[in-house]
């Protein structure tokens, strides 16, 4: 764990904030994995790049408006199964998204890579 340069970090490590969008990328891509599975589909490889949207405030922190998760999976995978298993993750499944949702909008996109 490190911290910006206001906290003298050694930049070493991931800054907490950087955690927490790792979090909810990993939450999300186990519960679409575990979906499309069950769905019978085969997934050969799933990255999810996880992109916030900062703005400044007068307070003197930054504060994420939005953040939008992105999802590239490679394999025969139906489209329109895909598209439902991330929306199933983000909107109901997955605990982190439904706690950010709280202060973020959160978004998604799905590419699928047939081979």
């Amino acid at each position: 764990m490190d911290g910006d340069g206001v906290l003298q970090g050694i930049e070493g490590g991931i800054a907490p904030f950087e955690l927490l969008l790792a979090g909810v990328g990993a939450c999300s891509a186990v519960d679409v994995l575990m979906i499309l599975k069950k769905q019978r589909q085969t997934i050969k490889n799933l990255v999810v790049q996880v992109e916030p949207k900062k703005i400044n405030n007068d307070i003197g922190y930054s504060e994420y408006k939005s953040i939008h998760m992105h999802y590239i999976l490679e394999g025969p995978i139906d489209q329109t199964k895909a598209e439902k298993a991330l929306k199933l993750s983000v909107e109901k499944y997955c605990s982190v998204s439904k706690a950010l949702e709280k202060a973020s909008k959160i978004s998604y996109s799905v590419e699928i890579k047939k081979e």
